[in-house]
């Protein structure tokens, strides 16, 4: 295989737009493992009072993450991010106004295999979140077992990231004055094994819990696409029904995460590593979905809501799709 190493006459600024982007991948890919282990290794050296104080403080603190976590704005505002988002380039579009007397919960679509859309639009201040809707303060959903990671829970915590348990995700639509946004990438992680270029499925046709949520909290539903998530990343071909496919979704029911077999570019090459590549992602927030509070919705109420949320997701990818290289015969497959 050629291998294709970058100029040497790089500009600085892309320069560092890739380091900004690394330590991001970094920080998903390892950071966690490396926590743990260092939360554990510290016990068995001199510094072994630090990991007990950290336990100490991690006993009052446990319950953060499930109440709204804790947000840093200094570091959400951190000129890092917005070298991440040239990187590719990341654009955030706003359709409608979102009133912030009212609570909401953005169902973003696809999961990707990073979620880069997802977290540079809502956990950080790069793409003018705060100034398109102002009032508003968004909690981006993660997978609960990240909380558990000693250390690393407070770096993630820091960018406004929750649990995506149900009492978790919830907490935040409990303020009767309005102004959250709640942001769930509804595919979750078994969308992330469908992430392949080119590819328009949509994990939804099932997915009804965060439907529910928005009915007992009475928030507005908002449907949101990202144009390009799934172009950033390779993927080993995994059709359902082959082994390799079995063989993801036995370990992601298993261990709560699934493991796609991605692949980009590197640092100093662009033929192989786990770096996405630099193709444009733009997010369109979508108009909000007036919903009445239901505590006991019933399952015709449920079913009918859900199909209103497909057919307006399904309308603002019909109505942006041409603007962002999509065919015009090319629709949302919802599975």
């Amino acid at each position: 295989m050629k291998i294709n190493f970058a100029p040497l006459d790089v500009p600085l600024r892309r320069r560092l737009q890739t380091a900004a982007l690394l330590l991001w991948v970094f920080s998903f890919l390892a950071l966690a493992p490396i926590c743990i282990f260092l939360y554990f290794f510290l016990l068995f050296t001199r510094f072994w009072l630090i990991s007990v104080l950290y336990s100490v403080w991690l006993y009052f603190d446990y319950d953060t993450p499930a109440r709204g976590g804790r947000r840093v704005p200094f570091l959400c505002g951190l000129k890092l991010w917005e070298y991440m988002r040239d990187y590719f380039p990341i654009k955030l579009v706003k359709t409608a106004d979102l009133d912030p007397k009212h609570n909401y919960v953005l169902g973003f679509h696809p999961h990707g295999i990073l979620v880069a859309g997802a977290f540079t639009n809502f956990c950080s201040y790069a793409t003018g979140f705060r100034q398109m809707f102002p009032g508003l303060t968004s909690y981006m959903l993660m997978l609960p077992l990240w909380f558990r990671a000693p250390f690393f829970r407070d770096y993630i915590m820091c960018a406004g990231l929750i649990p995506s348990d149900k009492e978790s995700a919830s907490y935040p639509l409990h303020h009767k004055r309005g102004g959250s946004a709640v942001v769930i990438a509804v595919g979750g992680a078994p969308e992330s094994l469908d992430a392949h270029p080119g590819s328009y499925n949509v994990l939804l046709a099932h997915k009804k819990g965060f439907i529910k949520m928005a009915m007992e909290q009475g928030a507005h539903l908002v449907p949101v696409y990202s144009f390009g998530e799934n172009e950033v990343f390779d993927q080993v071909e995994n059709p359902r029904g082959t082994w390799l496919r079995w063989t993801q979704e036995r370990l992601q029911s298993i261990m709560g995460i699934a493991l796609p077999l991605f692949h980009a570019r590197g640092v100093f090459q662009y033929s192989f590593g786990l770096m996405p590549y630099r193709k444009p992602i733009t997010t369109i927030v979508g108009r909000p979905i007036r919903v009445e509070k239901k505590e006991k919705p019933t399952a015709e109420e449920l079913d009918a809501l859900h199909q209103l949320y497909m057919d307006e997701l399904s309308n603002l990818f019909e109505e942006h799709k041409g603007n962002y290289g999509v065919d015009k015969d090319t629709h949302l497959n919802f599975v």
